[in-house]
């Protein structure tokens, strides 16, 4: 399933009144992704961490830069970093590519 629409179906949205909203937030949690990952092209195997974290950051529309947020005993706290939650995983896969590398011999 395409990640836009693995998203959509996460957030019961239907139709395509905010597909843009989603491309925008999710093209932004990718680049940010890649950065942290040093690659140029999004792991497969990493897909659930772009889908989860773009799923927080269009929930937080509208209340970016805010670290809390309380109503009618309904409270809610964001942290700084939408990857920090990932970076078990991240470091994982970095290794496991890192291993990969070993013992490989490259003429240029």
């Amino acid at each position: 399933m395409e990640t836009l629409q693995t998203i959509k179906l996460m957030l019961d949205q239907r139709d395509e009144a905010n597909d843009d909203q989603l491309k925008a937030v999710l093209n932004l949690a990718q680049a940010r992704l890649l950065v942290l990952l040093g690659v140029q092209t999004m792991p497969e195997e990493l897909s659930y961490i772009l889908v989860e974290v773009a799923i927080k950051r269009f929930n937080r529309i509208g209340s970016e830069g805010v670290a809390s947020h309380s109503i009618e005993g309904e409270s809610m706290t964001f942290t700084d970093d939408d990857f920090a939650p990932f970076e078990d995983d991240m470091q994982a896969w970095r290794s496991k590519q890192h291993d990969q590398k070993k013992g490989r011999v490259r003429f240029l």
